[in-house]
């Protein structure tokens, strides 16, 4: 598989490549120079699961922050610039365990080396990100389009840039919102490179065409065996970008623990609010680190049967509702014990 041989990269007290444990990545929506939201919005982050933290430094002062946002949180700090040289040189000042720029769009090789300079005299890893919508006019022109070739052209040029440089401490991106070209881009960078590549669909979009689409995309690029790192880009809360990276990554047997939620479609013979229920569910398991299946079902007459290989579920009644193991009603409670009584038996798991 592709990511068995990539670079080993070390990114603050995380590995990724050469076929390490995937890693789920997200990006903060706060103004970084904010430290107070910004470190809240990263634990929340970090107890949904998320491995790597990326933030936007557009200028000095969220700089400057990156050494106070550090001393308040445990996974690994990226920074994230555009165009100014100087921001990526003072992220890593103030302590950035890895960068994210675009060589093209930081300006002259000069303004490259310099920060090139900075990165290697820290060893810390420069990630370079190449994206659809910002491809060169002369690719452009010569792939007659934005293409998946294009892109990759695009973003080895960059690659050779820095190698030149003397520094192969690198991580690749590529994105684009077109999920297909997304997929044959990563196809042809994965031939191409030994540098670990990480993965997500761009400007995917709000939380259900973004899920949908990163789904599509993600899940044939990682079983195709590409990928180190990944970010479910979504328009809404970054904690859901890690619910959902955890959920395709376990659905494609990449990644283990963390409770599997399954529940049936309503149908008529439903009488409680299922919906709701599963939500509930749903958010709640989200604090467990248990590698089990929990079932939520709608009804007591097919709810065993559907639940038997789950391995613990609940299913509602007509004011009351059955707690059931591998298919096996438990015992019978209140409709409105249902939760906590699932709650109960999975803080005793065993």
């Amino acid at each position: 598989m592709f990511r068995d041989n990539t670079k080993v990269i070390q990114i603050g007290n995380k590995v990724i490549g050469g076929g390490n444990p995937i890693m789920i990545q997200s990006m903060t929506n706060t103004k970084t120079e904010d430290v107070a939201a910004t470190v809240k919005q990263i634990l929340r982050l970090q107890e949904a699961g998320c491995d790597i933290v990326r933030s936007t430094v557009p200028n000095m002062e969220a700089a400057k922050a990156i050494a106070e946002i550090k001393k308040e949180i445990a996974i690994p700090l990226v920074a994230d610039i555009h165009f100014d040289y100087k921001m990526a040189i003072a992220a890593m000042e103030n302590g950035a365990d890895k960068i994210r720029i675009n060589p093209g769009n930081i300006g002259s090789k000069e303004k490259v080396a310099e920060v090139v300079k900075v990165a290697k005299e820290r060893n810390i890893p420069i990630r370079v990100g190449v994206n659809s919508g910002s491809l060169e006019k002369e690719l452009v022109e010569k792939y007659h389009g934005v293409t998946a070739e294009g892109i990759v052209e695009s973003a080895l040029d960059k690659v050779g840039i820095i190698e030149d440089l003397g520094y192969d401490n690198l991580v690749i991106s590529i994105k684009s919102s077109d999920v297909m070209m997304s997929v044959k881009a990563h196809e042809l960078l994965a031939g191409k490179t030994v540098y670990p590549i990480h993965v997500g669909i761009t400007e995917s979009g709000t939380v259900t065409s973004g899920n949908i689409k990163s789904a599509i995309g993600l899940g044939i690029i990682l079983n195709s065996g590409i990928g180190d790192t990944i970010r479910v880009s979504l328009t809404g809360d970054p904690v859901e970008e890690i619910k959902s990276a955890k959920l395709i990554l376990r659905t494609l047997g990449l990644r283990k623990g963390g409770i599997e939620v399954v529940s049936c479609p309503t149908c008529g013979r439903t009488n409680i609010d299922l919906i709701g229920l599963a939500n509930q569910v749903e958010t709640m398991v989200q604090g467990y680190d248990l590698d089990i299946k929990v079932a939520v079902m709608g009804c007591a007459v097919n709810g065993p049967g559907e639940a038997k290989e789950a391995d613990i579920g609940i299913a509602g009644g007509i004011g009351e509702g059955l707690l059931i193991k591998k298919g096996e009603i438990v015992r019978k409670v209140p409709e409105n014990e249902l939760l906590s009584t699932l709650k109960t038996e999975l803080d005793n798991w065993k």
